[in-house]
């Protein structure tokens, strides 16, 4: 589909990329500054809202900018204009709720890189779309880069065939451990009762079952999660029949809390996943934040991620089905 709505004016950002042609992310301004206000913009996507879940689809990535959005409450607005179910996030991010649908992104802590992954990739149903907004933009640094996933899967095929039709063939194994309370210092610090939202262990077991885990208890209070067998690609309806790269396996291998094997036990050779993880850098765009930006990612074909950071930063999200 075409680029064909007068309610937007087509802009540039530093970092974005033509791929496969087209332009990610796709940025959207205002069509004059007088009509930079939330309510112009309430106005236009509750007009262009099949439009606009179109071009994220089309573009996999559409970036708001140049609106004069403020805070959790106009956020929280601008998603639900579109009507789009919510989705509980699960996972081992530190998170706090913040208004109705709106969290804050993973707080751990901003020196670290969160690895480039798709948003609960490993859960039976995982969102559809994660949408970001930018509150307080760092100084410096703290980039939420994403990786267009298809191309991912087309240079591993390119330059490792026989492993990636080995690993489809046999699935993915995962684990990881989550503590017995959260630790903020850590991107992966979310304790189980908080992960589950339960502090009883039989419940959190009918829940990790129902999202497709099984579940060791550890001595420590914590628990471990194993997860298998899952896929290491998927193709996706309405996506021109991509391939996408639809796994953690760089970001769970070999870490101190996480594992990625084969399904059946055997290792992934150390030398693959760092390649992987250089073909996945490499694709991968960045763009600075400012403030107001509202960022719409088709979590169905890309990665995202975030980069080491100055504070203040304050990003907030939400998830949908």
């Amino acid at each position: 589909m075409e680029y064909n709505c007068k309610e937007f004016k087509v802009g540039k950002c530093e970092g974005e990329k033509l791929v496969d042609g087209e332009t990610l992310p796709l940025v959207l301004t205002p069509t004059e500054p007088s009509k930079n206000g939330v309510e112009s913009l309430l106005e236009v996507l509750e007009n262009n809202k099949e439009w606009f879940d179109e071009m994220v689809t089309k573009n996999s990535a559409v970036l708001l900018r140049g609106f004069d959005v403020k805070n959790a409450i106009e956020f929280n607005d601008i998603v639900e204009t579109f009507g789009w179910e919510d989705i509980r996030y699960v996972g081992p991010a530190p998170r706090t709720h913040i208004h109705k649908r709106v969290w804050t992104a993973n707080e751990g802590p901003l020196s670290e890189f969160i690895y480039y992954h798709h948003e609960m990739v490993l859960i039976k149903e995982f969102p559809k779309k994660v949408i970001l907004f930018c509150e307080i933009p760092p100084s410096e640094g703290g980039e939420t880069p994403f990786v267009p996933s298809f191309k991912v899967t087309e240079r591993m095929l390119e330059e490792f065939p026989e492993f990636v039709e080995k690993v489809e063939a046999k699935g993915l194994k995962y684990t990881f451990t989550a503590l017995s309370n959260d630790n903020t210092t850590s991107m992966r610090g979310r304790g189980w009762q908080d992960a589950f939202a339960t502090n009883d262990q039989q419940e959190a077991e009918r829940r990790a079952r129902a999202l497709g885990m099984d579940v060791e208890w550890l001595e420590n209070g914590g628990v471990k999660t194993i997860l298998g067998p899952r896929p290491l690609t998927k193709v996706f309806e309405g996506r021109k029949g991509r391939r996408m790269w639809f796994n953690t396996l760089v970001g769970m291998h070999g870490k101190e809390l996480s594992s990625a094997t084969m399904a059946d036990g055997t290792e992934i050779p150390k030398n693959i996943v760092k390649r992987c993880e250089e073909i996945i850098e490499d694709e991968s765009i960045q763009f600075k934040w400012e403030k107001g930006d509202v960022l719409f990612l088709d979590n169905w074909a890309t990665l995202h991620g975030r980069r080491p950071s100055s504070a203040p930063r304050r990003v907030l999200v939400t998830t949908c089905k």
